[in-house]
């Protein structure tokens, strides 16, 4: 089965940053387009940004400007770089490939607050 880990989220005040990592054992970010998603309460899970094995980017309108997926050379890594942060971007954030399987990771919550 697919492991998928993500960390980086927290506590954080309107304006700030952080940075998410999800990492993986074998080779599926690789062969696979990888996504970040996040689900806020009572609301469904979204996809915020998504990158392909050719490290082309798709940032969801929401966050466009502010967010920033990538992904390191080793291909272990999937990052979502997370500036100017809002009270409306507090979810738990996963990552899957995309699209997703059914299977998901614990998430990371992510909390923006005064």
């Amino acid at each position: 089965q697919v492991q998928l880990v993500e960390s980086g989220g927290g506590l954080v005040q309107p304006g700030g940053s952080l940075r998410l990592n999800c990492t993986s054992s074998g080779r599926i970010f690789r062969i696979n387009t990888m996504g970040w998603y996040r689900q806020a309460p009572g609301k469904q899970r979204e996809l915020v940004a998504k990158i392909t094995t050719g490290l082309t980017t798709t940032i969801a309108d929401s966050v466009r400007g502010r967010f920033t997926i990538s992904r390191d050379s080793a291909k272990t890594t999937i990052y979502l770089q997370m500036n100017s942060l809002r009270p409306e971007d507090t979810a738990v954030y996963y990552c899957n490939k995309y699209p997703p399987w059914n299977y998901w990771g614990q998430g990371t919550q992510v909390t923006v607050s005064s």
